[in-house]
């Protein structure tokens, strides 16, 4: 598998600035057509794991990973060459599927419908060890973990290659997606300096506060939204893509920031998949990245600020990044503004700052959200939505 060698002159290789690595035209087998090579059907998380490898998104990864990453990146969080990696990037097949899989032989694969979506030039087949898998990487073995349900459903058998994809919507949700067209828009705004946001969820005033705290000596905010699979109790892709719109277009200034999509899907892996998603954006252009207080955690599995010792393991050189880090915001009565730990000097009897299950809460009984926590112009779509769900699920 092709490894970029050096994380630190990333940014100006071919690799990156290729777009969509696509099945070329002549190839043995015709999209949606019938074929004799063998296929694989790849769940949502592989399947979008595809596209970012296809896409660039994973760079220096071409591919699924074969048996040395995998060790090296549960041990180590780095890929056998020693670049930054924190996750292993994997597909499964049953014992069946790999008894008729040879090494040097195109694999065709699917969705769950069986719908070709591109191919892999199968490298190596190998037994993982899923249960240290787990322990390494989500820091638990419990099952009531979203990443290590996932990893644990997996087939006995993980398969690796470089991948090729059919040419793919240029726009996902409206958006784009692919790095090279990201990175080429940075280019021509003429932005150098570049805050990258990371986010599952509808932007908050404290999103808000972080983001425009950082965009202060930044050319650009990119806001960058995770619209992969997610858990199923996750607001939908299509409903946040409406809020940060609609807080952009009021809240922002137009010209300071760009919108993409990152159609990766989320592990919840705390401070490991930080450190990817650090890793990621680097690969979009940015030079700098907000972690703020439970990246990408999930429940309290991990400490609020597990996310930010791990990525200080690594210097910026290693990265290509710069993260930023940031304590939890929010509105102090008192100071009459937005605000964390290091500037308010009140009690928190003062500051407006509401849960994730306070705020579903809120929305499921129709109790208004403070517009000290959240615009109102994103309280109002997220009410909808509830409205709207409420009224499918009684008929």
């Amino acid at each position: 598998m092709a490894l970029a060698t050096n994380l630190s002159d990333t940014a100006g290789t071919p690799s990156l600035d290729r777009g969509l690595r696509t099945v070329p035209p002549d190839a043995l087998f015709v999209q949606g057509g019938h074929s004799s090579l063998p296929r694989i059907p790849l769940n949502p998380r592989e399947l979008a794991d595809l596209y970012q490898l296809a896409s660039g998104a994973y760079e220096p990864l071409d591919g699924f990973v074969g048996p040395e990453d995998y060790r090296s990146v549960v041990h180590d969080l780095r890929l056998r060459d020693g670049s930054a990696w924190p996750i292993p990037i994997t597909l499964s097949v049953t014992e069946a599927t790999a008894r008729h899989l040879a090494s040097g032989t195109w694999v065709i694969l699917t969705d769950g419908s069986d719908h070709p979506h591109g191919r892999i030039l199968l490298e190596h087949k190998y037994r993982p060890n899923r249960e240290e898998e787990v322990r390494r990487v989500f820091g638990t073995t419990d099952l009531r973990h979203p990443g290590v349900r996932d990893v644990a459903s997996n087939h006995p058998v993980y398969v690796s290659g470089p991948v090729e994809v059919f040419q793919a919507d240029n726009l996902k949700g409206g958006l784009e997606w692919i790095p090279a067209r990201i990175r080429r828009a940075f280019k021509q705004r003429g932005w150098d300096r570049i805050v990258a946001f990371q986010t599952r969820n509808p932007i908050h005033r404290a999103h808000e506060y972080i983001q425009k705290s950082a965009m202060e000596s930044m050319d650009g905010l990119f806001v960058h939204p995770l619209i992969g699979p997610t858990k199923p109790d996750d607001i939908p892709a299509a409903i946040r893509i409406k809020t940060y719109h609609a807080i952009l277009r009021q809240w922002y200034p137009k010209k300071r920031v760009f919108l993409g999509a990152y159609t990766g899907p989320m592990r919840y892996a705390g401070p490991r998949e930080a450190i990817l998603h650090a890793v990621i954006r680097r690969n979009y252009g940015a030079t700098h990245f907000i972690v703020g207080r439970n990246h990408a955690g999930v429940g309290t599995f991990y400490g609020p600020y597990d996310a930010h010792e791990a990525l200080s393991e690594f210097s910026v050189d290693e990265l290509g990044i710069q993260p930023l880090f940031y304590e939890d915001a929010f509105y102090c009565r008192q100071c009459q503004a937005m605000a964390s730990t290091k500037t308010c000097p009140h009690n928190s009897t003062a500051h407006v700052s509401l849960s994730g299950t306070e705020v579903r809460a809120r929305l499921e009984t129709r109790q208004p959200i403070p517009p000290e926590f959240s615009r109102p112009e994103v309280a109002d779509i997220l009410q909808a939505y509830y409205d709207d769900k409420h009224l499918l699920t009684k008929s």
